[in-house]
């Protein structure tokens, strides 16, 4: 591993961190392409059901491997500031430990996945003619769950160091087998759902192998050894401050979104299609900021360590401002383009004037939202994961859910409704701000 490369206390701070945080932003996009290659895949070569099983059963994936991203960022955020500190032998101790625990979560997640797959399928509204086929899409990605988490655990560690090009690198190799296999198993031998499935597990499986090879090749606190696979209480108990809020965080999102989404479908299917399109749109969009927020939770952490203050600062200055500048770019475009936008989903008339009408209504506040993430990486870095916590809790869920409940009595107009989201991004910017300038 280049050290000077995963170095961020020396040299040009936006030379440190745009050469981090491009590979993460690939992986990423990576990331997402798996259960879009599914998706057209079963889409073509298979039927209808197998169609919406995939979707189904992706979310659930989605939502276990975003939950646990959230938690590595803990083990993240430590192994960047042992760094800083020049305490390696942390890490090692913290390595071991964070290998335990996650064994553990997977296990649970094994156990629930292969035992449950059908109420997880009708939990999530699974259609009724694919509840059977979603569940063995789940009952599949739960059987190598290990694997799934296994990359996620390894690619934290290996960000802690600085290094976002391994992950990339692995997870680019896993996509490929992933459309190999598709290709292979749904559209050579119809194997349907079970053929995706399956190709997911095998290249999760072996992006987690080549991640794992890549760490014991390195050597040195990088190697797994069995003595060091034990449980640490002070050491996990620092992982778990770290990463536990933005676990429990995006979970609230979740909930508070799902209530929003409620009301958005009683205005019926064209504003559910709309609005879906947008959301499609503004997540592959905002995958830059989300990279850099990445990023800024890994340099601050380690220039903290490093007894680097004025730098840290200086860093987490400089990588919001390059994140604005880009949210500004983006809201422009997506403004003009509102309507071209929405129609690369879908060509319904009403569908996307609802989209049109809620792009742009909440791009021209995108600033809120970017500074609202980069605060947010900020604070994980300085070891305040919590305040992010409340704050997104408290205004984009639970401020959400009261604001739609009650506005809608008074004013029921799908106009309503977008305006729960800049609303909720200027009330986090505010505390945010106070909270970084204070500190």
């Amino acid at each position: 591993m280049n050290s000077s490369r995963s170095d961020f206390t020396q040299g040009s701070i936006l030379g440190k961190l745009i050469p981090f945080m491009m590979p993460v932003l690939g992986a990423l996009v990576l990331q997402a392409a798996y259960g879009a290659v599914d998706l057209l895949v079963v889409g073509r070569f298979g039927s209808t059901s197998g169609l919406s099983a995939v979707s189904t059963g992706s979310q659930v994936l989605n939502l276990v491997t975003f939950v646990i991203t959230q938690l590595a960022m803990g083990i993240t955020v430590l192994i960047a500031r042992y760094i800083g500190e020049k305490k390696p032998e942390q890490i090692g101790a913290l390595i071991g430990g964070s290998a335990v625990v996650f064994a553990v979560i997977s296990a649970v997640l094994f156990v629930v996945m292969i035992a449950f797959p059908r109420p997880i399928a009708i939990l999530m509204q699974a259609p009724e003619k694919a509840v059977g086929l979603t569940s063995a899409y789940i009952r599949i990605c739960g059987g190598g769950i290990f694997f799934i988490v296994a990359y996620n655990l390894l690619s934290a560690i290996f960000r802690g160091l600085g290094d976002s090009r391994s992950p990339l690198i692995f997870v680019a190799v896993a996509c490929g087998v992933n459309i190999i296999g598709d290709l292979v198993l749904v559209a050579g031998m119809h194997m349907g759902v079970t053929g995706a499935a399956l190709a997911t597990v095998v290249s999760q499986g072996l992006s987690a192998i080549l991640c794992l090879i890549r760490m014991q090749r390195i050597g040195g606190y990088m190697k797994i050894h069995l003595s060091k696979l034990r449980y640490d209480g002070p050491m996990m108990r620092r992982v778990l401050y770290q990463g536990l809020p933005a676990g429990i965080q995006n979970s609230a999102l979740s909930i508070g979104n799902i209530v929003v989404q409620a009301n958005i479908n009683a205005f019926g299917e064209f504003a559910m299609s709309g609005m879906g399109a947008h959301s499609k749109i503004e997540g592959f969009v905002f995958i830059p900021i989300i990279s850099i927020s990445n990023a800024l939770s890994t340099f601050v952490s380690q220039n903290l360590g490093a007894g680097e203050v004025e730098r840290a600062k200086k860093g987490a200055f400089l990588g919001t401002v390059v994140s604005m500048g880009m949210a500004v770019v983006m809201g422009i475009g997506m403004y003009l383009l509102a309507p071209q936008l929405i129609r690369i989903f879908t060509s319904e008339p009403q569908s996307v004037e609802y989209g049109v009408v809620f792009m742009r209504t909440v791009t021209i506040f995108y600033l809120f939202l970017t500074f609202s993430h980069e605060a947010t990486g900020i604070l994980r870095g300085l070891g305040m994961s919590v305040i992010p916590m409340l704050g997104m809790f408290g205004f984009w869920c639970v401020g959400r859910i009261l604001y739609v409940t009650i506005a809608l009595r008074v004013i029921p107009d799908f106009r309503v409704i977008c305006w729960a989201y800049p609303l909720t991004w200027i009330c986090t910017t505010a505390i945010f701000s106070i909270v970084l300038f204070r500190t």
